[in-house]
């Protein structure tokens, strides 16, 4: 392999090269280093929502759906009052990827049944396989999907639509008119039943349980509505708020859990009506007006807008995404900031990807969606290790991180015991490897992860560089009394080669030195003639009764015959 300087390159690293040392260093007693390291600008495995696109194709946005079948996503879209040569409203059908618009259906039945032009306000629930339930002004309740050339729709009796969900059946939706809740037929706009509450105009349904719960926000109540008989159940209090501002009303299909936002604050109550706690926006002073929610990582999606008021105390004109846990209302990724994101031009609406890996925010004062993608910051799983080798000896360092998106890495050396560190130009793969120099000695190595969500450092490795080592052993014999050398067992157990005679006058030598060490790798070493010593590791000869005499003339075996005893 070609010597590497430390601050060059070192060889480029793959995961099969990475468990292949893992394996090496586990076979050699070797530790594998456990999860270390540091957080740069955030601890280490940091969830944040980064905006990676903003898509303004679907004019002022009230709504959004993602399609769990089709993988569409539906905008039900308003007209952008600053656009007067074009009307954006209608359902806008677009790719989830990057906005591109698939289609728009503008036109929809009116009271008379004439189509027209028409917002859609509220996306209430996917049809199968592809398309949208859809409320639109002032009663209309239409269908359509990708493609369609216009919405087929009724319009509901009685007053404006305030609110609206899945209905109990697949042919039916809830909506509110006001105080009033209503189960509505999606093709005719029949009403089918109807409940008349004290209060409020927003709802949420809870299909698993069967519970509609109504907000009356004028009474501070919420009231818990059993489907299947259409009657209030139970009431419970909500909290004092200051201008009696409602947010949403929604329910986590999961747990049961109802999310009421009001003013500056989103109360939760769990499936039986009990208080579970409060969650807060970004800053304070925003206010919830959008949630959805995600199975699979049991997390609620709270956004949350400026009033658009710079005037009130703590209106920046920015709005944020919150991410809580379900169970516990704990944060589980850091709010994220969406720029300009205030409530004078209508709420927002929030459309979250099965996972929670990407999430959809609507921005109506702007027209414009936001995509965010979560990210997490790099965790160590693995750091380098100290290191003790020879000059000229081949140093590989191994380290690994895991992140979303995938964090790159770079070495880092320091020659100052830490107190400040450069980077390796070109080593930017998990194994770096290089040959020590003497003057390598005492210094210390990390690998800096990085991604999207910040930066992640592992533990420094200390390499200590010895001078290199020019000594060489070998397995030979012993000889034996009469010249013929006779096997010898070294230290490790290993057995020497036959000699031959041995020549007083020192012209050759009968034997080759005895056993090698059995933790010494080395080669067989012969005694050679004319005076010159090769040897490889380290060997040790056991000469029983005499002694080795080296001259410079060659080697001379003296033998101290031991006397014999007579009688």
């Amino acid at each position: 392999m070609t010597p590497r300087h430390p601050l060059t390159p070192g060889r480029a690293g793959t995961a099969s090269a990475v468990l292949a040392l893992v394996l090496a260093s586990a076979a050699a007693g070797s530790p594998v280093s456990a999860a270390g390291g540091e957080g740069g600008d955030v601890p280490q495995g940091t969830v944040v929502y980064r905006t990676t696109a903003q898509f303004t194709t679907a004019g002022r946005v009230r709504d959004l759906l993602l399609h769990p079948d089709s993988k569409k996503l539906y905008a039900g879209s308003d007209d952008l009052p600053e656009t007067t040569e074009t009307d954006e409203s209608g359902l806008r059908v677009l790719e989830p990827a990057d906005g591109k618009v698939r289609s728009t259906v503008s036109q929809a039945p009116g009271p008379t049944g004439a189509l027209g032009r028409r917002a859609v306000r509220q996306l209430v629930a996917p049809l199968p396989g592809d398309g949208a339930v859809f409320v639109y002004p002032l009663r209309g309740i239409g269908t359509a999907k990708d493609g369609d050339a216009a919405a087929a729709g009724a319009w509901v009796p009685g007053g404006p639509v305030t609110d609206a969900a899945p209905g109990p059946t697949p042919s039916t939706v809830l909506v509110a008119q006001g105080s009033v809740l209503s189960e509505v037929d999606i093709a005719t706009a029949t009403v089918r039943r109807s409940l008349t509450l004290k209060g409020g105009e927003r709802f949420a349904y809870d299909r698993t349980r069967g519970t509609v719960w109504f907000t009356d926000l004028g009474n501070r109540r919420l009231h818990r509505v059993d489907v299947t008989t259409f009657q209030v159940t139970s009431s419970v209090e909500l909290p004092p708020v200051g201008d009696g501002f409602a947010g949403f009303t929604e329910v986590d299909p999961e747990t049961g859990a109802v999310w009421v936002g009001l003013d500056t604050l989103a109360v939760v109550h769990d499936a039986s009506g009990k208080r579970l706690g409060t969650v807060k926006g970004g800053g304070g002073a925003d206010m919830p007006r959008a949630a959805g929610f995600d199975a699979g990582t049991h997390e609620a999606f709270v956004v949350w807008q400026d009033t658009g008021d710079t005037s009130q105390p703590g209106s920046d004109g920015d709005g944020s995404l919150t991410v809580h846990h379900t169970r516990d209302l704990t944060q589980a990724a850091e709010p994220a900031v969406l720029p300009g994101n205030h409530a004078q031009s209508g709420s927002a609406a929030v459309a979250v990807q099965p996972g929670g890996a990407t999430v959809f925010v609507s921005d109506p004062a702007a027209g414009r969606i936001t995509r965010l993608e979560r990210a997490t910051s790099p965790r160590i799983v693995r750091g380098p290790e100290d290191r003790t080798v020879t000059a000229g000896a081949e140093v590989i360092l191994t380290a690994q991180a895991q992140g979303t998106p995938p964090p790159t890495v770079a070495w880092q050396v320091s020659t100052d015991e830490g107190r400040t560190w450069q980077a390796v130009p070109g080593a930017t793969s998990a194994t770096y490897t290089f040959r020590a120099a003497a003057a390598d000695n005492g210094r210390r190595y990390r690998a800096e992860f990085g991604n999207g969500a910040g930066v992640s450092r592992t533990g420094p490795a200390t390499l200590t560089v010895t001078a290199a080592d020019t000594t060489t052993g070998g397995t030979g014999t012993t000889p034996t009394p009469g010249g013929t050398a006779s096997p010898t067992r070294g230290t490790a157990g290993d057995t020497g080669g036959s000699g031959g005679s041995a020549d007083t006058a020192g012209a050759s030598a009968g034997g080759s030195a005895g056993g090698a060490s059995g933790a010494t790798v080395g080669g067989t070493g012969t005694i050679p003639t004319g005076g010159a010593l090769a040897s490889t590791g380290t060997a040790v000869a056991s000469l029983a009764g005499g002694a080795l005499v080296l001259t410079t003339a060659g080697w001379v075996l003296v033998r101290r015959g031991r006397t014999r005893r007579t009688g």
